[in-house]
């Protein structure tokens, strides 16, 4: 596939996602609520997960921003739903050191979903924040506080 066709795959996948968000919902009975800013650009998300046991059965999230992070939300939702809390969590590290431009194998990066095609925001410094948000959101609420 052409350079052109790439840049054109990522920006339909992106604007999909942005203007019909997966999973963009309030959760009654979530058992884990965290509420994340990024004060750079102003971007908010409001993560809600229902885990029965080790397992994400239900997730959503809510709140204002971007292109680049309503899309990452709903990618990662989209790519952690039915996933138990350790793989969600090792899914969040790839994703965090994938936008950083650290080498990981195609296996990982396809864990992601959609969420590899992000891969390219690295090119755009300002924007790795909001790409992460989601992600960063997702780690906290399941009690991963380390820092990459």
């Amino acid at each position: 596939m052409s350079l052109n066709g790439l840049n054109s795959l990522y920006r339909e996948v992106i604007l999909d996602h942005s203007e019909h968000p997966h999973h963009k919902q309030s959760l009654p009975s979530a058992t884990n609520k965290i509420t994340l800013k990024n004060p750079t650009c102003g971007d908010v998300i409001n993560l809600e997960i229902k885990l029965d046991g080790d397992k994400i059965t239900d997730i959503g999230f809510t709140g204002e921003g971007c292109t680049i992070s309503q899309s990452s939300a709903s990618m990662m939702t989209d790519a952690v739903l039915n996933k138990t809390t350790t793989e969600s969590l090792e899914m969040a590290h790839i994703f965090s050191d994938m936008v950083m431009g650290k080498e990981h194998f195609q296996a990982d990066l396809d864990k992601l979903g959609d969420a590899a095609i992000l891969s390219s925001i690295m090119q755009f410094p300002a924007r790795i924040k909001c790409a992460t948000l989601c992600w960063w959101a997702l780690r906290k609420s399941l009690g991963d506080e380390d820092d990459d």
